[in-house]
């Protein structure tokens, strides 16, 4: 594993190369430890923490505090891997000043490396000028969780001729705005297909099909952490939360017969 900082050149070469990008989440120092040494290329500290560790219905109640908060434990332990943090709902609608204040907070206070935002042509304004002052941004289309009253669900996006066309048309104007990568979340492989052959910037899938430059999972639902609901667009490569299970019980069942502590982990 090249222990090289991965960078936007980085990704932008290995979408050349045809190189595919790998991207999990992290919420926390130890796991992005564990993702680090592991040669993951991206790691996206999304709002999907109000899921799956603050336990949230949706990713809407999530502030920027605890998006902050978050993003300062996964830098403290990622040096490798290229750091994205998620703007939550609200931290870049209201007004393009609060949306440079909040973007800039994540490079100041959490020092991650992008921060992401989810939207189309109505957030080009906003994305234009926070590029412009210097922080790298990437875009989210398809289905967008921060939008689930609007679309009334997590459906599939894109299904229609014309949805398909407003997202092929704002994955161009968020190039042009400045865009370093975008997420295609939950749309028609062929059209993902589509936007990552149009796009010179890296396209980077979630239920999006094999075409896209690179693929992103949430990391608990991946692992099995996560037992809520699992998407059909995310594989399990592991029972984690049956085997901490597992421990947890036999921990409690040494100390309830006295079998731990033992006289090896006792002074």
């Amino acid at each position: 594993m090249d222990n090289k900082k991965v960078t936007i050149t980085t990704l932008s070469e290995m979408k050349a190369s045809g190189e595919k990008i790998t991207m999990l989440t992290c919420y926390d120092y130890s796991m992005s430890v564990l993702l680090d040494s592991s040669g993951i290329d991206m790691i996206l500290v999304g709002d999907s923490v109000g899921n799956v560790v603050l336990g949230y219905e949706n990713t809407l109640p999530v502030t920027m505090d605890e998006m902050i908060h978050h993003c300062k434990a996964v830098t403290r332990g990622a040096k490798r891997a290229f750091i994205v943090g998620d703007m939550p709902f609200m931290s870049y609608q209201v007004s393009t000043e609060e949306a440079l204040k909040n973007a800039g907070r994540f490079m100041k206070e959490a020092n991650v490396n992008a921060v992401k935002l989810e939207g189309g042509h109505e957030i080009l304004e906003t994305m234009e000028k926070i590029v412009s002052i210097g922080i790298p941004v990437m875009g989210h289309l398809g289905l967008t969780p921060q939008s689930l009253n609007v679309f009334g669900g997590y459906g599939l996006r894109g299904g229609s001729q014309e949805e398909s066309m407003q997202i092929i048309n704002d994955a161009k104007k968020l190039e042009e705005a400045g865009a370093f990568a975008i997420v295609l979340e939950k749309i028609p492989a062929i059209l993902a297909k589509q936007i990552t052959q149009n796009l010179k910037i890296p396209t980077i899938g979630i239920g999006a099909g094999v075409y896209c430059d690179g693929q992103v999972l949430v990391a608990h639902d991946m692992l099995g952490l996560f037992e809520r609901f699992i998407p059909k667009f995310s594989k399990k490569y592991a029972e984690m939360g049956k085997e901490m299970r597992e421990c947890f019980r036999n921990y409690i069942d040494e100390v309830k017969n006295q079998k731990f502590p033992s006289e090896e982990h006792s002074y």
